[in-house]
């Protein structure tokens, strides 16, 4: 199944539960479009936060992160990447 990282853009100041948060709200409705977020990672000072999942499409990500709400910015394909 394809990878995708997204990107949210204006959430400076985030904390680790509001992270934990957001991520657990994610994963609440996730298998409704065939996602699974795998992780999540922020930057509070930049207020950039990041999530990389496992999905059928970049639309399937697009739609989790709309029905939590906090959609993203960005959605990427991650076509090659190296563990």
């Amino acid at each position: 199944m394809p990878q995708f990282m997204d990107v949210h853009h204006g959430m400076k100041g985030i904390t680790a539960d509001q992270l934990k948060e957001a991520h657990e709200a994610d994963l609440a409705v996730e298998k409704d479009e065939g996602v699974h977020f795998e992780r999540a990672w922020a930057d509070p000072d930049s207020g950039n936060v990041y999530c990389l999942s496992e999905a059928p499409s970049a639309e399937a990500v697009k739609r989790v992160h709309e029905r939590t709400g906090h959609p993203a910015d960005e959605i990427h394909q991650v076509p090659l990447s190296i563990w």
